[in-house]
């Protein structure tokens, strides 16, 4: 019998602490109001375009920040399943493999199993959106000229998490009854990128099928 959406995406199960927009401030209303928008049934193509009159990066900013708490929750759902024994390598399938490199500890490319790929990419990811000279929080402080392109890596590499989710672990989505939900999810993401050319269509093609079907 499938779980309810409330057990299966419970709070207990998120990879990693969700981040927070401070009430009051501009990300945070314009949070409500994307929120808002999504639970009002409006055509997801319609609900990621930018309000008039608010600004794009700030638009950017509060997307990012929640597809990264979202996706953190769907691949903590899953994580029981992602081993070093069933995932050895970050993957999506025979065709497409994901190697790590951050400059710093993995200086060159380097072959992971899927659940330690993830963990560091997470940890890449909060320490950027806890960067306040990447993500301002400080009324009147400016994004860095460079705020669109760590935005576009970051994104690029959220979507190997749908990959590997959708690849690999999907019939454990399905056995929780939760395949809509991460449907929509996945929906709302990829229009969301491709309004705001957010991610290069090669990026995609691993989920190229599944994106015609679902997303036209």
């Amino acid at each position: 019998m499938a779980l309810c959406l409330g057990q299966v995406f419970s709070k207990a199960k998120t990879f990693r602490p969700r981040k927070r927009f401070e009430p009051g401030t501009q990300r945070f209303e314009l949070y409500k109001k994307a929120q808002a928008s999504l639970k009002s049934g409006l055509d997801l193509r319609k609900v990621v375009q930018l309000p008039e009159g608010e600004n794009l990066n700030d638009w950017i900013a509060v997307h990012v920040v929640d597809f990264f708490n979202r996706i953190n929750l769907i691949y903590g759902t899953v994580s029981e399943y992602c081993s070093e024994r069933t995932c050895p390598i970050m993957s999506g399938g025979l065709k497409y493999e994901y190697r790590w490199q951050d400059g710093e500890d993995y200086k060159k490319p380097t072959k992971l199993p899927a659940i330690k790929y993830m963990n560091l990419l997470m940890d890449w990811i909060e320490s950027l959106i806890n960067n306040e000279d990447i993500f301002p929080t400080r009324v009147g402080v400016p994004f860095p000229k460079n705020f669109q392109q760590v935005c576009k890596k970051i994104l690029s590499r959220l979507f190997r998490v749908f990959v590997h989710v959708y690849i690999h672990h999907f019939d454990s989505i399905c056995s929780m009854g939760a395949e809509a939900h991460i449907n929509t999810c996945y929906k709302h993401y990829y229009y969301f990128i491709s309004e705001f050319s957010l991610i290069d269509n090669s990026e995609l093609e691993p989920l190229r099928e599944m994106t015609e079907r679902i997303c036209t």
